[in-house]
């Protein structure tokens, strides 16, 4: 399976924030099998796996647990390369964010985003593609959520306050960085990572919108090499991870989303050695490692957001998948890891 990549200008930053951190960033590149030039080029595309050991090994050797959000406190639209052109002259905020939803996989393969609408709440929803199994993730999603405020307020005003901000994993022993960066209102052992906003936000006007602007950035992107239909798999799994939590998870239901037949998902999928169920399958090993093993839900919300209809159906199908039960990987989380899931069969992000 082809590997997730995310462009190297995500790395933006990385190398001012580890020395105020007291890390060797050159050292730490290396660590990780990265070449220290991947700073210089932005629009290099790189394994998203080697970008997550980065950034968590750089929290975890520096004790900066804010280390994303320290990364993503300066970033600018010209960031996002042509993207950051296009969505910048958009004539709202929803436009642009629509825009962002459709060309994100040309950033970031392994992270998708969901704008959902009940009302005059909007849910912006950011979810990971993960990679090894158990590897923690919150680096990358502080990074991803902390970019996301940062890319609004550029669109809309510096002085733009998110309603609220959820995260899946633990609150830092310090919040004083995501205080800072997102307001007071933020909570943690959440059901999902997101932001939330009101309609008016997403309808408030862009004065400086430039539609010559739009017709160069467009260009560019349309220059762009085509997808690769290899990247298909990746496409499904993105489509799974979303709708899995609603239960109704079918390649049906994926196929809709996606735009595509069913049988046009099957062939492709058939064509790389790989099946529907056993993709879905692959998804629920990685956020059920992490759910169990990074989070303090019950095992009966677990089940809920892996769409079981029963935490007894999830506790068969976890027994089954890692040869022991969700509560005694629980109780001994590292012996659990003899259990994970082979890295052939886990998304590279």
């Amino acid at each position: 399976m082809a590997q997730s990549l995310v462009r190297a200008a995500c790395l933006t930053h990385y190398a001012e924030v580890a020395q105020a951190s007291g890390l060797n960033p050159l050292r730490m590149l290396l660590d990780v099998q990265l070449s220290p030039h991947v700073l210089d080029e932005p629009d290099l595309m790189i394994p998203v796996d080697k970008v997550a050991r980065l950034l968590q090994d750089s929290a975890n050797r520096s004790g900066n647990e804010s280390f994303g959000l320290c990364m993503a406190s300066s970033r600018l639209l010209s960031n996002l390369g042509p993207v950051g052109l296009l969505i910048r002259d958009q004539q709202t905020l929803r436009d642009s964010l629509n825009l962002l939803v459709r060309y994100l996989a040309t950033l970031n393969s392994a992270l998708s985003l969901v704008i959902e609408e009940a009302g005059d709440t909007v849910v912006l929803r950011e979810r990971l593609l993960s990679g090894r199994a158990g590897e923690p993730t919150r680096q990358r999603v502080e990074l991803a959520m902390g970019v996301m405020v940062r890319v609004i307020r550029q669109l809309i005003g510096r002085d733009w306050q998110p309603q609220r901000v959820y995260f899946e994993h633990a609150a830092p022993q310090d919040g004083r960085m995501h205080a800072r960066m997102f307001g007071l209102r933020v909570a943690f052992n959440q059901a999902f990572n997101g932001i939330v906003c009101t309609k008016a936000d997403l309808d408030t006007r862009n004065e400086f919108a430039d539609p010559a602007m739009i017709r160069y950035a467009q260009k560019l992107l349309d220059f762009a090499p085509p997808a690769d239909e290899s990247h298909i798999l990746d496409d499904v799994r993105r489509t799974i991870l979303l709708l899995l939590p609603s239960g109704r998870c079918t390649i049906e239901q994926v196929s809709e989303h996606m735009g595509v037949m069913p049988r046009t998902i099957q062939r492709r999928l058939t064509e790389q050695g790989q099946t529907f169920s056993c993709a879905m399958n692959d998804i629920r090993q990685q956020l059920a490692l992490r759910y169990v093993l990074e989070s303090k839900r019950s095992l009966a919300e677990i089940a809920d957001l892996l769409g079981f209809t029963a935490a007894s159906s999830f506790s068969r199908w976890y027994q089954s998948q890692f040869g022991c039960s969700a509560k005694a990987s629980r109780a001994k989380p590292v012996r659990h890891s003899l259990h994970a899931p082979s890295e052939s069969l886990a998304l590279a992000a």
